[in-house]
């Protein structure tokens, strides 16, 4: 089990499987990119199969999703999650993409196991978009929503992110074009984890800015804690149902008390929270022949030293060396 000083037992592994991506998000990265990893850098297939084995075989992990970067990236994504869909017990398997590429893997990707995807998509404005990404694949993010949808790799979660002067005004808009089209979306407040540290609490799109947008045009209920559990979100049923959406207030309305969270990065490092200033090395300790209980057992020591939170609302944050294509989502 991975427990903490605050009795918090993670049950949900991220899992990065790359530093890269082909966008070039405002709010994750510079338009030209990053110094990624090396391949040698990267753990291989095999030594990410073994550490998703320990970690449900012995750690107790019952959800296991695969991030980026940009996952579909990934030389042999396919294969990996058929090995993680083959492990006993079997996680439950879903994955967080741009969506670009997905179009022509949905279907590989859902006969291989994988469950669910989220995919990311902050405007229904093609312009918009290539401002945001710096990338025209609007209608590739689109065509790849309906591939997933058509896969049956439901329920097709959307998240959001809305920016100043960009997007702040689609919330109503990105709303009804979901229930529209059978997705669940998710709006996520901009987080201090862009490579340029050039995030700003003041401007920023706050949860409170979402939902007081979001009701000019819609009736929310509030789910409640109850239904929350340990989801990052705030769900609100939609006009009375049967549609919800999420908003999670990582900044303004932190859930750290209930997370439920660990993180592997694509280079080994277990990381206990995404503003973490600590890693631990699982990767060195694999390629020096540690046994299983000895990278459980590791394991276990990072996450037992989690904080109670991130520190956002801390005036002396200090945001996490890595950026968030470096850390996984």
């Amino acid at each position: 089990m991975l427990i903490d000083t605050f009795g918090r037992v993670a049950t949900d592994l991220r899992v990065s499987l790359t530093d890269r991506c082909n966008l070039r998000c405002t709010y994750c990265m510079p338009e030209e990119g990053l110094q990624w990893l090396t391949k040698s850098d990267l753990l291989s297939d095999d030594e990410i199969i073994r550490l998703i084995d320990i970690a449900v075989g012995r750690l107790g992990i019952t959800e296991v999703r695969f991030t980026g970067g940009e996952p579909l990236l990934r030389p042999g994504l396919v294969g990996i999650v058929a090995r993680c869909a083959g492990l006993a017990p079997r996680p439950e398997i879903s994955l967080t993409t741009n969506g670009i590429g997905l179009g022509r893997t949905a279907a590989a990707l859902k006969e291989a196991g994988l469950d669910r995807v989220n995919v990311s998509l902050d405007t229904l404005r093609p312009a918009a978009f290539k401002t945001l990404t710096r990338r025209d694949r609007h209608a590739d993010v689109l065509a790849g929503l309906r591939a997933a949808h058509e896969a049956g790799l439901t329920p097709v979660k959307i998240n959001a992110v809305l920016m100043p002067g960009l997007n702040e005004d689609e919330a109503p808009d990105l709303l009804a074009w979901a229930l529209e089209h059978g997705y669940e979306l998710r709006f996520i407040e901009q987080m201090p984890l862009d490579a340029q540290h050039g995030w700003k609490r003041a401007g920023m799109i706050t949860a409170g800015d979402i939902l007081a947008s979001l009701r000019t045009r819609f009736t929310l209920t509030d789910e409640g804690a109850e239904e929350r559990g340990s989801a990052p979100a705030e769900r609100w049923t939609v006009d009375g149902g049967p549609y919800r959406v999420g908003v999670i207030g990582s900044v303004t309305r932190p859930f750290c008390g209930a997370c439920d969270r660990t993180r592997l990065t694509a280079d080994g490092q277990v990381r206990n929270c995404l503003f973490a200033q600590e890693e631990t090395d699982l990767r060195g300790a694999l390629r020096s022949g540690a046994s299983d209980d000895e990278i459980a057992g590791l394991w276990k020591t990072a996450m037992w030293g989690k904080k109670a939170g991130s520190g956002l609302d801390d005036p002396e944050f200090l945001q996490p060396d890595r950026p968030m294509s470096a850390i996984g989502g």
